[in-house]
């Protein structure tokens, strides 16, 4: 049996689904015990405890129909049932009630009342509206009979009080395993929100805690954050040295290239200048999102500084859109690089680029569309890759790029929890390049 259609109705959240856990179990059992309880005792002792109390009400209609006079019948009962404490009258008919009564929390109520008219049929009315005494009206032949009987003569006393203290005991008993298991819970919690905030380039302090197995996971999180950490410094010394140090004899060569007249100075150049664009290209992959501490941002306010930057620099950029309020926690320098880089790619394939903002409760969205010739999209996961060139989509002879400027922005949305999303533009025609964040 397929039961996928559940899942829908189940919380989520460990809290959630640990609290389901503890409930449902207590919840059945005190139903099916209920249950028994009720199925066994209150139906099995009510109907012994009234069965016996049959007995004494044919006593009573006996006495009632052989007495000499109505006076005489209390006397008469008392004497024939003495200490069963009835109190039996004879009562005008017009005061024969309209229906019977019983509270609503009368379950034993349930099971005498039947039983007492299948076996007394001029009973008239019985009522059931307080807890301390069951009053019968019975028709006899000395006329209206009414019939006071005690209610521990019918049922258990005060039978609601197991329910009571079931529901009593088990809200105690689960409040009591909730504290103990939400101590439990809460260092899932912490390595969870610990991996979460690594996930999106924060590092937050967190020491293994709670049960063997939690500690375990916890450790291993911390080794393997430490381990990455490690590698992402490493190579990030590797690289920047490596980059740094091409820097040297690049500088050499345009100074020798200065004080040449060769003709073909010019091509040569063009080729140094072009590694230099390469080596200042390649300490910006390498700096990543590693640029900068997280920090509060209005991210409105920075795309349209960053939007007033490009303009200046002379590129035909527009904010359209910038929707919501509010700041979210971002490398601001690294953010900042990735739109940029967006911006550059747009207007180097096309004319003119648009940039919108959309900050909703849950994510951060900044789009950047141009008229270009777009990506294809069986091209578009292999263009967020290091140094790949896609010349049949957008001709990389148009600019300078060396293919890093899309695997920046990839770097920089992923460190960030977020990721970079290519598409088509609807109205522009050409590539539609969001990065989307959660908050």
């Amino acid at each position: 049996m397929d039961f996928m259609w559940l899942k829908r109705y189940l919380p989520r959240g460990l809290y959630g689904r640990a609290a389901l856990i503890l409930l449902l179990p207590v919840v059945v059992v005190q139903l099916v015990v209920s249950v028994l309880f009720a199925q066994r005792h209150f139906t099995d002792v009510t109907e012994q405890m009234t069965r016996t109390m049959e007995r004494e009400i044919r006593v009573v209609l006996e006495t009632v129909d052989a007495a000499a006079s109505p006076e005489s019948i209390r006397q008469d009962v008392d004497a024939r049932l003495p200490g069963f404490e009835l109190v039996v009258e004879l009562v005008p008919d017009d005061a024969l009630p309209p229906t019977d009564t019983r509270l609503w929390y009368d379950f034993s109520g349930t099971v005498f009342a039947p039983m007492l008219r299948a076996s007394f049929p001029d009973i008239q009315r019985i009522l059931l509206g307080n807890d301390r005494v069951v009053t019968l009206f019975i028709e006899t032949q000395k006329g209206l009979l009414r019939l006071d009987i005690g209610r521990h003569r019918l049922s258990a006393s005060k039978p609601h009080q197991l329910f009571v203290n079931m529901i009593f005991f088990g809200v105690l008993t689960t409040t009591i395993a909730f504290v103990y298991l939400r101590n439990q819970l809460r260092p899932i919690t912490r390595l969870s929100r610990a991996a979460e905030a690594f996930g999106r380039g924060r590092h937050v302090h967190y020491n293994p805690s709670g049960a063997t197995e939690v500690r375990a996971a916890g450790a291993a999180f911390v080794n393997m954050r430490n381990r990455i950490e490690r590698h992402i410094e490493q190579r990030t010394l590797l690289l920047s040295g490596v980059s740094h140090d091409l820097r040297t004899p690049l500088t050499r060569m345009r100074l020798a290239l200065s004080m040449m007249e060769d003709p073909e100075r010019e091509l040569l150049e063009h080729d140094v200048e072009d590694m230099q664009a390469l080596v200042d290209e390649f300490l910006n992959f390498v700096k990543g999102a590693a640029e900068g501490e997280p920090e509060s941002v209005d991210p409105i306010v920075m795309t349209q500084n960053i939007v007033d930057d490009a303009i200046r620099a002379g590129r035909d950029v527009t904010l359209t859109t910038a929707t919501g309020q509010g700041f979210v926690e971002v490398r601001k320098t690294a953010l900042r690089r990735a739109v940029d880089n967006l911006i550059s790619n747009a207007v180097r394939y096309g004319t003119r680029a648009e940039v919108s903002v959309v900050l909703s409760d849950r994510s951060l969205r900044i789009r950047v569309e141009d008229d270009g010739p777009g990506i294809p999209e069986n091209a578009r996961a292999e263009a967020q890759k290091p140094f790949v060139r896609l010349d049949a989509a957008r001709n990389q002879n148009r600019g300078s790029g060396v293919g890093l400027g899309l695997a920046i922005a990839t770097d920089i949305a992923r460190a960030h929890g977020g990721v970079l999303r290519l598409g088509e533009s609807s109205h522009l025609g050409g590539l539609a390049a969001d990065i989307v964040i959660a908050r």
